[in-house]
């Protein structure tokens, strides 16, 4: 039995802090599991900041609202649920997500919590295990299926790296040239064939 693992954000829809960053004027908060492998860092990076601006959990639902996901990425999504089994695997949190979901069409998603108090302040977050993607990974395949996984980022890597095929998706250069190994593509019609061919 066969799964595909799927990363959301840079691959079904943009990037929610990058989105966010620029409706709040803060370049800063641009900076993504692209650009900065260690999660715990950036994510702490990213609250230090929120602090600094008085920003809290309304100011970012308030922006997520107005995202889309990525032409193509819903009939794609479709597409391969027909085909096979999929499931979402990101760093996300469900505060983000729902929203997302429900323009995906309700789509299967792992991702972890955050941490907000009464005044919408964000105070901390939850990952649902430690390195959600491979450990999840890792649970699909002791229970019989095997994976095949697609990210565009640092994170995506190990969930790839542990599945019977993995691809790249939308990488930037500089991953792509770093694991040269891993099958790379940038449209919805060349992963599903990429998919497919591994099913």
């Amino acid at each position: 039995m066969n799964i595909v693992c799927l990363d959301l954000e840079g691959v079904l829809v943009p990037e929610i802090w990058i989105a966010f960053a620029e409706a709040s004027g803060i370049p800063e908060l641009k900076r993504t599991t692209r650009d900065e492998p260690d999660y715990d860092k950036l994510m702490k990076y990213r609250l230090d900041i929120l602090n600094q601006h008085g920003l809290g959990l309304k100011e970012i639902q308030k922006t997520i609202a107005t995202i889309d996901p990525m032409p193509g990425a819903k009939e794609f999504l479709d597409e391969l649920r027909a085909t096979t089994q999929a499931v979402i695997l990101s760093d996300t949190f469900s505060q983000f997500a729902k929203p997302l979901m429900e323009k995906l069409g309700w789509p299967a998603i792992f991702c972890n919590e955050l941490v907000v108090d009464e005044n919408g302040k964000i105070t901390d977050y939850k990952l649902r295990c430690e390195k959600t993607k491979l450990t999840t990974v890792r649970a699909l395949q002791s229970c019989g299926f095997e994976t095949i996984a697609s990210g565009d980022s640092f994170n995506d890597l190990a969930m790839i790296q542990a599945s019977k095929a993995g691809f790249l998706f939308r990488a930037p250069d500089s991953i792509k040239a770093d694991y040269p190994d891993i099958p790379a593509c940038d449209t919805y019609d060349e992963l599903l064939t990429l998919i497919k061919s591994a099913l």
